[in-house]
């Protein structure tokens, strides 16, 4: 049998290595976020006017309009929301100073109690005490992930919101190509498409996480379909109140 395969190498040289590369931050849930989005309202806009009989024209110039409009207020909102994770995380890195400046006493005891609950304990507890409290920046770092639960790799607003928009927009134009193309039976083409786009998306999520592809997928493709049976029947609500 063969030895089971690790992410990767534990020798001393590869351990040194690969802790001295620095760390990076993950954008993987701004394109699952935005590429679920995207095919979520496209579709949706699709579904609601095929529900409310309406001429196919109107599905092309909603859906771009959707990638545009929509597509730049989530990505901008996402860019406000990351930035805002920002600004609270130099908040607080401001407040761990200020308070190590002020009263490094307490601030000590503070780490004491965290480490110990990490489970050192006697001189252990003391000699680490002592060693992470002598240098302030690894001090305020370790403040600010236990006794804040702040990240200590930041992402970028920028990346984060073109990642949301680029996600956003591919997947969004998938559920308009059939009508684009002008195929004969364009809405069921739609729909297969678009299932296909929220099973790959599930399925690359899964490469991520610990869940097995094709439940990742169906879940996607679940979440996706009720988005979507939700707007047609809407559309076809609205058709009965306005005919």
């Amino acid at each position: 049998m063969n030895p089971p395969t690790l992410e990767h190498d534990h020798t001393r040289e590869a351990i040194r290595d690969r802790l001295a590369l620095p760390k990076t931050a993950s954008y993987l849930r701004d394109w699952v976020y935005g590429g679920i989005d995207g095919a979520v309202t496209t579709f949706a806009i699709v579904a609601g006017v095929i529900g409310a009989n309406l001429s196919p024209a109107v599905i092309l110039i909603l859906g771009f309009a959707n990638l545009l409009a929509d597509g730049f207020s989530m990505a901008a909102g996402n860019y406000s929301a990351t930035k805002s994770e920002i600004d609270e995380h130099k908040r607080y890195e401001e407040i761990e100073e200020r308070h190590i400046r002020i009263a490094p006493g307490g601030e000590r005891e503070e780490l004491r109690q965290i480490l110990d609950e990490m489970g050192l304990s006697g001189e252990t507890l003391d000699n680490a005490t002592t060693a992470i409290s002598s240098n302030k920046e690894k001090w305020i770092a370790l403040m600010l992930a236990e006794e804040y639960g702040l990240p200590s790799v930041l992402r970028s607003p920028l990346q984060s919101a073109l990642g949301t928009f680029i996600a956003f927009a591919i997947c969004g134009f998938v559920p308009l190509v059939p009508f684009l193309l002008g195929m004969p039976d364009a809405f069921l083409a739609s729909i297969i498409a678009t299932g296909i786009v929220f099973a790959l998306i599930g399925s690359l999520k899964s490469l991520w996480s610990v869940t097995a592809w094709w439940i990742s997928a169906l879940e996607t493709l679940v979440i996706g379909s009720v988005a979507a049976g939700v707007a047609y029947y809407t559309g076809q609500f609205l058709k009965t109140i306005v005919s």
